[in-house]
């Protein structure tokens, strides 16, 4: 599985993707208009390390829902991701072996360099 989830209307994303300049057998997804399946979910968890790991604490309805106030679980972290894909923290490279979250400069270096081996 060699994907990047990505927003689509998001300047970030959109930065990153230019940079990232993905092979064409690179599979795209973007999550609000195809969502993220469970199973991939679960994928990208498992390389993780965590479904926190994947979750974004930037998203507005994170604040809206006053989740910060709340203790969360990876459970619940899952269940949120899944509703709504805001909460997933973008972009997310999964490569054969690894997992690529976020935007910061270090790991879509790191990054690109995977997807172009």
């Amino acid at each position: 599985m060699r994907t990047i989830f990505y927003l689509e209307t998001c300047k970030t994303c959109q930065k990153a993707l230019e940079f990232l300049a993905p092979p064409k057998e690179i599979e795209l997804i973007e999550i609000k208009s195809k969502g993220v399946s469970e199973k991939a979910l679960d994928h990208m968890a498992k390389l993780a390390g965590s479904y926190e790991a994947l979750f974004s604490r930037r998203a507005i309805l994170y604040r809206q829902r006053n989740l910060g106030e709340k203790t969360l679980f990876e459970k619940d972290y899952k269940s949120l991701i899944l509703e709504h894909y805001t909460f997933l923290k973008r972009p997310v490279v999964v490569t054969d072996e690894a997992i690529f979250i976020g935007n910061a400069k270090a790991v879509l270096e790191v990054a690109k360099q995977a997807l172009h081996q």
